[in-house]
């Protein structure tokens, strides 16, 4: 674990940071800029620690810490061990977008694919949610897909889990209002130019992405967009965000 703590700044935990070109990784420098201590939370170590060598490189402060976010009591775990600081936001980023052929996908892939896409979605809010609940505040955030709107050919298991997080964020979003808690769904509708798409299938995902003729989804304009849902008074709270490149015709 790499670290650089202060027990007296507000913080962020952010889950679902890979690649340093990537939105979960974007997010965390985003937050750190204006002064918060980022967690940075990931299932592999090498790349957690990464970013936030960058972070502290760059004058802020964040914590790695690599978990399976699908495991309740590792999420547990994480939680108890900051239940010192104030949180001001969670960040659930988590899901890959992986394809299969309808007839030849096993129930085991469809359930790795829930437990990613969902279940630890389910996890991570329960917790965020008691410790919202006990500071009377806080901004809880998913990142969504265009599957969370609508299924595509070859995409059925992770359109089923963004779909059920959506409306599972949405309807958090109506409970916890009334107690000052924001929670905000974010779809992001489109090909994120960031490394996973850029290095998929040795590079032919980020041509791809070029020849779709939008170049892709900007991972500091979509932080930008994170940060500002966390700013928003309760007066105006925005609980569904769509993204999308502003080449693309509707």
């Amino acid at each position: 674990m790499i670290q650089n703590q202060d027990l007296t700044l507000p913080s962020v935990v952010v889950f679902g940071v890979g690649a340093q070109r990537g939105i979960g990784a974007a997010v965390c420098r985003r937050f750190a800029q204006e002064g918060l201590k980022v967690h940075v939370v990931g299932r592999t170590a090498t790349k957690v620690d990464r970013v936030t060598t960058e972070i502290i490189n760059l004058g802020g402060q964040a914590i790695s810490h690599c978990i399976n976010i699908e495991n309740q009591a590792e999420v547990k775990a994480l939680f108890d061990s900051i239940h010192q600081e104030r949180v001001e936001a969670v960040i659930h980023n988590v899901g890959g977008n992986i394809p299969s052929i309808f007839l030849k996908t096993t129930a085991g892939f469809f359930n790795k694919m829930w437990k990613s896409t969902f279940s630890s979605a389910y996890i991570v809010s329960q917790y965020s949610l008691n410790v919202f609940q006990h500071q009377q505040n806080g901004t809880l955030i998913f990142t969504g897909a265009s599957a969370s709107m609508r299924g595509k050919p070859y995409f059925a298991a992770f359109t089923m889990g963004k779909s059920a997080l959506r409306n599972y964020a949405l309807n958090l979003a109506k409970i916890y209002k009334p107690l000052n808690i924001h929670i905000a769904h974010v779809v992001i509708d489109g090909m994120v130019d960031g490394d996973r798409v850029n290095q998929a299938v040795l590079g032919f995902g980020r041509l791809l992405r070029l020849t779709r003729g939008t170049g892709g989804l900007n991972i500091d304009a979509i932080a930008e967009n994170y940060w500002m849902l966390y700013q928003q008074k309760k007066e105006l709270w925005t609980h569904e965000l769509d993204l999308r490149p502003y080449q693309e015709k509707f």
